[in-house]
């Protein structure tokens, strides 16, 4: 792997805005983050490209940017990392971004609520789009160095940040709920601070759907998608964005509880501990390899949605795009700390950028 994590991702972004004809930025964090590029890219592309979404994938799509504009001077680049909730609502759906990160697909249309998603949105205001799946990510259950906890399973994790645990204000306050569940850990008596995403991020969507889902259904059949959420953001659970106050949060107290991609904890364990997570098959570490071959049972993939009306009005879209599906631009992904597809999955994608692009 590339040292490819040191600089924080702004600096790269300002400077690559400014060199290709100032480009604004949108707020990004700094680990993981890239240095500059290690792979060849196309000479010749000329453009600039607005991405916004998934700070998850970011990181990916910064990258592979990086390696463009170091052969194409007269490309430049927007990254930001609004979640993917937002990008899909504040910018790609309404027609204000180029190409959309996600990590968790598109909201399609719902027959069963009359409110209307984001697939919806993007047909109301005629934005037309591919979905590219670009790799995987783990989501890593973090606590601090300094707790003793191991392991948790998901009932423990449902009886700690679920939609039953807003009273919950110590770890072991939440023991009896999940025992009744099927859990048998002993949570310890420890006061429980918890940072982690909000409901505009599509990490929250994908931990949610993930870990709770089924227990949410189990719980509260007659009504699962009104419960399908965490505990009430508060004093004891500081709801973010940013996955480096996540990191600062979850690592500044002692008996502390979150969750972010592992890329994200896997640099920082000097400050934060993964937790392993037991989804039913005993508890299994969060790695690269347990992430690609599923038995990490909080695992979930990654996408780019281009927009294919303003690809066809802007070539730097679709050179963007090309290299990003390149093998040296698929390299970025296992670079900067994720999981590549396997060979199939990425030929799919490629197939599909093939049958949509402009």
């Amino acid at each position: 792997m590339r040292n490819r994590f040191g600089v924080p991702i702004a600096i790269a972004l300002l400077i690559a805005a400014c060199g290709g004809g100032g480009a604004t930025t949108a707020p990004a964090t700094q680990a993981p983050s890239t240095t500059g590029p290690t792979t060849e890219a196309p000479a010749g592309i000329s453009g600039n490209v607005d991405i916004h979404g998934s700070s998850t994938v970011a990181p990916i799509s910064n990258a592979v940017a990086e390696d463009i504009k170091a052969t194409s001077p007269e490309f430049s680049f927007v990254v930001g990392e609004e979640g993917t909730g937002a990008g899909f609502s504040e910018f790609f759906c309404v027609g204000n971004s180029d190409i959309s990160d996600a990590s968790r697909a598109i909201r399609a249309s719902n027959p069963e609520t009359e409110d209307p998603e984001e697939a919806d949105i993007c047909a109301e205001n005629g934005v037309e789009y591919v979905e590219l799946k670009v790799g995987y990510d783990g989501l890593a259950v973090i606590t601090s160095v300094d707790n003793s906890i191991e392991c948790l399973t998901f009932a423990d994790l449902y009886a700690l940040l679920g939609p039953e645990s807003d009273a919950v204000e110590n770890w072991n306050d939440a023991e009896e709920l999940a025992h009744t569940l099927g859990s048998t850990t002993d949570l310890p008596d420890a006061p429980l601070s918890i940072t982690a995403p909000g409901d505009e991020s599509g990490t929250y969507d994908s931990f949610v759907e993930l870990v709770m889902g089924d227990l949410v259904e189990e719980r509260f059949p007659d009504d699962p998608d009104s419960n399908m959420h965490l505990r009430t953001p508060g004093a004891i659970y500081v709801a973010s964005s940013n996955d480096n106050a996540i990191i600062q949060g979850v690592g500044g107290f002692p008996s502390s509880l979150g969750f972010v991609g592992i890329a994200y904890a896997e640099h920082a364990t000097d400050t934060v501990k993964m937790v392993q997570v037991d989804g039913g098959d005993g508890c299994i570490a969060p790695t690269a390899d347990t992430v690609s071959d599923g038995s990490y049972p909080i695992s979930r993939p990654l996408f780019i949605y281009p927009n294919l009306g303003r690809a066809a009005e802007n070539s730097a879209i679709v050179g963007y795009v090309d290299f990003y599906l390149s093998d040296e631009g698929f390299a970025n992904v296992s670079e900067t700390g994720y999981v590549q597809m396997p060979t199939d999955e990425l030929e799919a994608t490629r197939q599909a950028w093939e049958d949509a692009k402009p």
